[in-house]
């Protein structure tokens, strides 16, 4: 159902139950799925790919071209995944002839006035709070909590489960399962209240805890903690999660609390 007041390309393909308010734009390459809600003064361009049962507030801008110079008016897109809210004034643009596509999850939740810049990635179950700012080229694993006013800078990389206290500045890649706080942005502990929402046993915390005593507190150099922590600690699928984060990180990682 839409309003009369909204204008829409008659080339939209447009899911059962969707309703649109008025005063809303929706291009003519744009896919949205059942059951969505778009509310009014909303502006969907080409490209835009959007999931079941979402919900989009108004002054929402979703699926602009890139705020990049090196865009050529190559076709790309933003695909949004199913049961996300987008809230009001967010803004989400398509990507480059990078990753030619900028991505959000299902079951996100993006907060006022959030922007998402070009061939971002952003997984599933992630909440992204007020006004934060996202560069291009990020990737945002699964279940990630980014607080208020937060500033990422490009091609950087959030791991799974991760929290960033809100105002932080990240310049460099936070590995999984960790808080993140304090300027510059450090390693502020694992994140055990998100962790045990979340299911996760007390005894597997504790195992990601020493993981990373390991590699913040008992040594010196990263090379020596990435070591012990290889052979000195049992295996496990979270252990490995850490490490393999930390060895794809070729820009390293945040410092540790005491500025290791």
């Amino acid at each position: 159902m839409s309003s009369t007041f909204s204008i829409i390309d008659p080339k939209a393909k447009i899911g059962q139950g969707v309703e649109i308010g008025p005063f809303t734009t929706i291009a003519g390459d744009v896919e949205i799925g059942d059951g969505t809600w778009i509310g009014p003064n909303v502006t969907i361009m080409d490209g835009a790919r959007i999931g079941r049962n979402c919900r989009i507030f108004p002054g929402a801008v979703i699926s602009a071209i890139p705020q990049d110079l090196k865009f050529e008016g190559e076709q790309t897109s933003v695909e949004i995944g199913d049961n996300t809210t987008i809230r009001e004034c967010c803004t989400i643009n398509r990507g480059t002839k990078d990753r030619f596509k900028t991505t959000i999850g299902s079951n996100c939740l993006l907060m006022a006035y959030v922007h998402i810049a070009h061939d971002a990635a952003v997984g599933n179950n992630c909440i992204i709070a007020n006004s934060a700012n996202i560069a291009g080229h990020v990737t945002i694993e699964d279940w990630v909590i980014i607080e208020g006013v937060v500033a990422i800078q490009q091609f950087v990389r959030l791991g799974q489960h991760s929290f960033i206290a809100g105002g932080s500045l990240v310049r460099k890649n936070v590995p999984p399962y960790v808080k993140a706080a304090r300027e510059p942005l450090s390693y502020a502990g694992v994140n055990t209240v998100g962790l045990r929402r979340r299911g996760f046993e007390n005894e597997t915390i504790a195992h990601i805890e020493d993981v990373y005593r390991m590699i913040y507190v008992h040594n010196s150099n990263m090379s020596r903690a990435m070591h012990a922590a290889e052979m000195e600690l049992p295996a496990s699928n979270e252990k490995e999660t850490i490490l393999d984060f930390i060895r794809q990180s070729d820009k390293g990682i945040i410092r540790g609390p005491q500025g290791l």
